[in-house]
């Protein structure tokens, strides 16, 4: 699989939110984490902008290891590769000896490598089996998830994560056609979802199994849940004057960022003290007004990133024990 196909989205603007953070001129060296290597993008753009920094990369998918790897060789030591999912960021650190960084990247969604090898069954465009783990050494697979659970579970699934407004319907089809024969691949899923839908539900927003895929995917990774944990540890894991930038792909992803990082950037004082004590104050300074949206001309050149809603924030003070 060419790498060269990888672009990383809204990258520029990535590297111009952590820059303050990892410019810095201490004679201690600046650690950056990036907690979705992936095909190792954003990663290799951190080491070659900052080149006094240590970047710690996180990926539960072992081939999207494998492939950074060899991409990141050139830069020797500066790279630790960590086989993990990012809501255990704070034991790697442990583990490193990292008490605290100064710049910490998400990327979430799938990696343009998990949507390219067919046979991982992320994609709705080709046929492949309905695996969807971005780990593939453990977990149950979308199949299992199709086939097994209760139909009022996977219509919560299809409508919580996929904000699927058929999803009585298409679920209905799902628990009819499993019984006769249970399902293995997309294609069959696809077409099901292509029957059982309404002609004006087809007409609109692309394929008509992106909503369906994209709850299947949410729910056997795990994401929203292990993304609840990681935001927060995320933050804990900054030093002051560290900085977090986060690109999400979905409202869900969006709003969960967001509710951490306005949390975080909140006068917590009960109302009406003259002088608001040292506890009371904001850890975090917002970044960015609201999620920044990619520019016409990067979406024009990788439509993958046309979704994409970009937070960042600052620490700015340390906790209170």
């Amino acid at each position: 699989m060419s790498q060269t196909r990888h672009v990383p989205v809204m990258l520029q603007r990535c590297l111009d939110l952590l820059a303050p953070a990892l410019e810095v001129t201490s004679p201690q060296q600046p650690v950056v984490v990036d907690c979705t290597l992936g095909l190792g993008g954003h990663s290799e753009a951190l080491l070659a902008a900052f080149p006094s920094a240590r970047l710690i990369a996180l990926d539960r998918d072992k081939e999207a290891l494998r492939l950074s790897g060899e991409r990141l060789a050139p830069y020797g030591d500066r790279a630790t590769l960590v086989h993990a999912v990012y809501d255990e960021l704070l034991e790697v650190l442990a583990r490193l000896g990292v008490p605290k960084v100064q710049g910490i990247l998400f990327d979430l969604g799938v990696s343009s490598m998990q949507l390219d090898e067919a046979d991982r069954g992320f994609a709705y465009a080709q046929d492949a089996p309905l695996d969807m783990r971005m780990d593939q050494t453990t977990g149950i697979s979308a199949a299992e998830v199709l086939n097994t659970y209760p139909p009022g579970e996977l219509v919560r699934i299809l409508r919580a994560y996929g904000e699927e407004k058929q999803a009585k319907r298409i679920v209905s089809a799902i628990v009819r056609e499993r019984e006769k024969e249970p399902f293995s691949n997309s294609a069959r899923l696809v077409e099901l979802i292509r029957d059982s839908l309404p002609q004006a539900a087809k007409r609109t927003g692309g394929n008509p199994a992106k909503r369906t895929f994209q709850a299947l995917r949410i729910e056997v990774n795990g994401e929203l849940s292990v993304l609840e944990r990681a935001i927060p540890a995320a933050v804990e894991a900054l030093a002051v004057g560290g900085r977090i930038a986060v690109l999400s792909y979905h409202s869900l992803e969006d709003r969960l960022v967001k509710q951490v990082f306005a949390a975080g950037a909140a006068n917590t004082a009960p109302p009406g003290l003259p002088v608001v004590p040292e506890r009371y104050q904001p850890r975090l300074k917002l970044l960015t007004r609201g999620a920044e949206l990619p520019t016409e001309e990067e979406v024009a050149e990788n439509r993958r990133a046309a979704p994409a809603r970009l937070r960042g924030a600052q620490r700015i003070r340390e906790e209170e024990r």
